[in-house]
């Protein structure tokens, strides 16, 4: 595998592949991988030649007292990962790279970024919209695959690709799970004894949902009584949120009659996870998706 650390060399990388009619599929990732990223290297390799990733910390994308200066840095065992998966490059800047002295353009998605993770997070969809298109403009690739687990940014990855007519295709994956239910997730190495066993309330809310979903509940107020009763019986869970919401426009829905998103976001001690479930009409009854 090769080693890519400047936007020059993947630009002719990339630049190579679409003079040859290769089809291009980049995995982005902010690195310490773990099952659920390795779905998504699969999923492209069974579609693109070559297959790129990306591990890059992005700072912009976090607040000022957020988790960046702690988050997970694995990147021997990436790199073994990924050259175990057999993927073609990775490309691996150094901040400089993606924001060189005197950066000054960035990129916000109106509507999309002003709520949920975006009212909890301000300017974090500022800094993933702006780090993704410059990872688009850069490797070029036909596809990018990502994790449904981060559904409002990939809802907003979405609205930009289509907004600014990005010639990419966005395949979304289903969410990899622990055998508990825990979503998998880098921040999942904060957690430890007590909490970890705390945190799988956000898939047994989850599930509760989705039982009465499957049963033809379709009233938002009551899935909600369902969430607060079911997140309200861990000590150990802070919400920040447990919304249902239009899975397009993420807006609040009363009664779900469209494909719905049921979206958590918990602190368990000082580790925030998020996590959501799909509910989609077919016919007469509620199809969901974990």
């Amino acid at each position: 595998m090769e080693i890519i650390r400047t936007v020059g060399w993947m630009k002719e990388k990339a630049r190579e592949a679409r003079q040859e009619q290769r089809i291009i599929g980049l995995v982005p990732t902010m690195g310490a991988l773990h099952a659920g990223h390795m779905t998504l290297v699969e999923h492209a390799k069974k579609h693109c030649a070559p297959v790129y990733a990306s591990i890059f910390l992005n700072p912009t994308q976090f607040g000022p007292h957020e988790d960046l200066s702690r988050y997970p840095r694995p990147l021997e065992a990436d790199v073994e990962k990924l050259t175990a998966a057999k993927v073609d490059g990775l490309f691996l800047p150094e901040a400089k790279e993606i924001y060189p002295h005197g950066f000054s353009t960035y990129v916000h998605v109106e509507g999309l970024s002003e709520r949920l993770e975006g009212k909890s997070r301000p300017g974090h969809f500022r800094g993933v919209a702006t780090v993704v298109l410059k990872l688009f403009e850069i490797a070029q690739p036909h596809f990018a695959y990502f994790g449904r687990k981060d559904a409002q940014q990939v809802r907003i990855i979405q609205q930009m690709t289509r907004d600014l007519d990005l010639d990419v295709e966005i395949v979304v994956c289903p969410i990899v799970r622990e055998a508990d239910g825990l979503a998998l997730s880098s921040r999942n190495d904060y957690l430890a004894g007590e909490e970890r066993k705390a945190a799988t309330i956000l898939h047994r809310a989850l599930e509760a949902a989705a039982a009465e979903a499957k049963a033809g509940v379709r009233d938002s107020l009551e899935l909600q009584r369902t969430l607060n009763k079911v997140l309200g019986g861990e000590t150990r869970a802070r919400v920040d949120y447990a919304e249902i919401v239009d899975a397009e426009t993420f807006d609040p829905v009363v009664r779900i009659i469209r494909p719905a998103y049921v979206l958590l976001a918990v602190h368990v001690g000082r580790t925030r996870l998020i996590d959501n479930l799909l509910i989609t009409p077919v016919g007469e009854e509620l199809d969901v998706e974990l």
